[in-house]
């Protein structure tokens, strides 16, 4: 289990094994984003515009630009049944929860009724308490149907009688007629309902990683500021790029990461070169840092929950 003085553990490792490596009620927050089962190789190519008099792109006053490629990452978005892939990993997430904690499944149009009757079995249709919709504007239209620009999130709760929920921590968000509502309202802003409007990562933004499928950080700090407290500890079991642990590590709560992708372990070693505390078990974050870490390089026997 982690140390309570430490900042994170992050698994290279089948997160199954972590599971149910994991003592039972130990985790207060559970947050996770698996491959949508699309059928598809996922792939990020990362590029850099330059000035070139022989470049393929024309921008402002006529200036020519070309793309250089600077690395790409992907992973393998394919399963032949994809809820008994999700099903022993829910069962352990489920037992690892502790009676007050909440449980957050972030998944697409294509999954999100079947992972919905699952966790209805797993958890209990009494402790489903809401299905979020992140709302946002981005890439391509198909002309045959109306274009897909959401994603789904659902939300149970272990115990439904005693779950936390800071809904004074939660940040605001703007009246869209603050003229209706007086300026004491408007000045104060509105609670956020179970739809949100925010915009995917800036492709040129300082947040970018370049990893595939990479979720804003302003998605998971409002999630982990409503259903957790300074301290607790955060589980994301699909870790990818690191972001739930980006956003636990800057309002004080620990977590734990877990990923069976060396890539995304090396976009994370990156993201948190140089933050001390965290110990990282199956993965060497060396190579991918400029600055040395508190505790790294030890085997997964070394950090064994």
């Amino acid at each position: 289990m982690i140390d309570p003085s430490a900042t994170g553990v992050i698994y290279l490792a089948d997160n199954l094994d972590v599971l149910r490596a994991l003592p039972t009620e130990s985790v207060d927050l559970i947050y996770i984003d698996p491959p949508f089962n699309t059928g598809k190789d996922q792939q990020r190519v990362q590029l850099k515009t330059v000035r070139s008099e022989e470049g393929d792109r024309v921008g402002f006053q006529g200036r020519r630009y070309k793309s250089i490629v600077l690395g790409s990452r992907q992973f393998s978005d394919v399963f032949d049944d994809y809820l008994a892939f999700l099903e022993p990993r829910l069962i352990e997430a489920h037992r690892v929860l502790a009676p007050h904690g909440s449980f957050y499944l972030h998944v697409d149009y294509r999954e999100v009724h079947y992972c919905k009757v699952l966790l209805d079995a797993i958890f209990g249709r009494e402790s489903f308490l809401n299905e979020i919709i992140w709302a946002y504007d981005y890439g391509g239209r198909p002309k045959n149907r109306w274009p897909p620009k959401h994603d789904n999130i659902l939300l149970y709760v272990k115990d439904p009688s005693r779950y936390v929920f800071n809904v004074d921590e939660i940040e605001r968000i703007p009246y869209m007629a603050p003229g209706l509502v007086g300026p004491e309202k408007a000045a104060r802003g509105k609670l956020p309902t179970d739809c949100w409007w925010h915009t995917i990562v800036p492709t040129n933004g300082a947040e970018k990683t370049g990893y595939p499928t990479q979720k804003p950080l302003g998605i998971l700090r409002r999630i982990i500021q409503a259903s957790s407290k300074p301290g607790s500890l955060v589980l994301d079991f699909f870790a990818g790029s690191g972001t739930t642990g980006m956003a636990a590590l800057e309002l004080g709560r620990r977590f734990i990461l877990v990923d069976n992708n060396p890539e995304a372990l090396a976009v994370m070693a990156r993201r948190f070169d140089g933050v001390e505390g965290i110990t990282w078990s199956g993965f060497d974050p060396a190579p991918y840092q400029q600055r040395p870490t508190a505790v790294a390089g030890m085997t997964c026997q070394d950090t064994t929950p």
